[in-house]
Formats: structure tokens, sequence, C-alpha cells
């Protein structure tokens, strides 16, 4: 299976008053980890959004494991974790310069038009990336650590 994987270091800014990674911000990295899976399968965001199709988020869920910290690297994994054409459920696991477990968690997205918010099929207006999602879904996910 495809797993993009790609390593963050921890910002000052990015900590709260208890001098750790501030929560909200593991959500950006989730995206920095979308973006990047989604590089590594040939396409691009971009292009999607120059033909008036956006892909929002309708459900987001993380599981803080252990914190991180400032100066930490985090280590950001990547995966589809489902897939049914219109929307897309991709896995996180996010680790510790140390290779601990820091957080795991998933987002849903569904492709929509910019002007009406409708959903669209990726199959029919980007059958390679269809494709491409297609073959990743029908691979093993990776075991997750509970």
């Amino acid at each position: 299976m495809l797993i993009s994987e790609t390593t963050i270091a921890v910002r000052y800014a990015e900590t709260d008053q208890m001098g750790v990674v501030y929560h909200a911000n593991y959500l950006v990295w989730m995206e920095i980890g979308r973006t990047k899976l989604i590089e590594d399968l040939g396409f691009t965001y971009a292009e999607m959004e120059k033909d008036g199709i956006l892909a929002p988020v309708i459900d987001v869920q993380a599981s803080y494991k252990q914190p991180l910290k400032y100066g930490d690297k985090a280590h950001v994994k990547t995966w589809i974790e489902n897939y049914d054409g219109i929307r897309v459920t991709y896995g996180y696991e996010i680790y510790t310069g140390e290779g601990n477990l820091a957080v795991t968690g998933y987002t849903k997205h569904v492709c929509v038009k910019r002007e009406n918010f409708r959903p669209v099929s990726l199959k029919r207006l980007y059958p390679n990336w269809h494709e491409a999602y297609e073959k990743a879904k029908k691979q093993t996910q990776p075991e997750r650590v509970k």
C-alpha cells in the first residue's frame, strides 16, 4: 500500500501555554500529509480547483496518544482508508521523532462543484485519479496501534 510520509519540524508558534503542540495543529499536519499523498499519486488539489472542484472536509477524528513539543520532529504517515467514487477517507498516524505514536486520525472529504457545493463523481471527472484511489483502497491497511 502507498503510505505517504513526511516530516515536520515542530515550531514554537505551534505550541500552547503547556509547551505542547496545540491540538488544532495536528489537523494542519494531516492536510500536509494528505497533500503529499495526492502528489505521490501524481495529482494536485490545485489542478482540481482550477476546474472548479473542491474537496471539503465533512468529518474529522483525532486521538491523542502522546504530546509533541517545540523542537520535536513530527513524522506524518497518510494513506487512503476508504473511497467510493465521491467520498474519500484519509487515515493518519503521527509519530514523534523517536518513533512513538502521538496521534491517530482520519478526515473524510467529498468532491463538490465550487458554485453550488453539489457532490460530483471523481470517477467521471478524473478517471485517472479514480483509478489510483481504487487501487489504493483495495490494498491492505496498516495495522493501527491502539
